[in-house]
């Protein structure tokens, strides 16, 4: 989810709930206590130069239990922050603390905003030597046109 998107999306909630991977909630009384941008350069194992730009927001819970983060005051935040920071529309990344700190992309499900897990991966595949997954296509789906006519010559 970009930056837009989860303005668009609080505009028309009137509370804010974060959903973990295995279903349980974020505790209501959380602090969002960053919202920020990261920038990542690095060199993948096949030698390519990357950048990679993310919105972060981190999620910390306190025991606070009379603080509820309302929609507006989130928005408010995130305009500051893109105000001050030069904040771009870019993807959000949620920072959360488990057993350790975790790292989720973030989705939404029309209620509740859904941590969603993240999972590394070689960016350079095929200059390591891992074959790339073969995608499995039915015949039956590629084309709903027959390829051969009746008489039993194909074109």
């Amino acid at each position: 989810m970009k930056l837009s998107e989860i303005k668009e999306r609080l505009s028309g909630l009137d509370t804010i709930g974060f959903e973990l991977p295995n279903g349980e909630m974020v505790p209501s009384h959380y602090h969002v206590t960053e919202v920020g941008k990261i920038n990542k350069s690095f060199i993948d194992c096949g030698g390519t130069i990357r950048n990679e730009e993310v919105v972060n927001f981190q999620l910390w819970e306190a025991d606070d239990y009379d603080h509820r983060l309302h929609p507006e005051k989130l928005v408010h935040i995130i305009e500051l922050s893109e105000s001050v920071l030069g904040l771009p529309d870019a993807e959000i990344e949620v920072e959360y603390q488990g057993e350790t700190i975790g790292k989720f992309g973030l989705d939404f499900n029309g209620t509740n905003f859904l941590l969603v897990s993240k999972q590394t991966d070689c960016l350079a595949r095929d200059k390591c030597g891992i074959p790339v997954e073969k995608q499995k296509i039915k015949l039956s789906e590629l084309s709903e046109e027959p390829c051969c006519a009746s008489d039993g010559n194909c074109y």
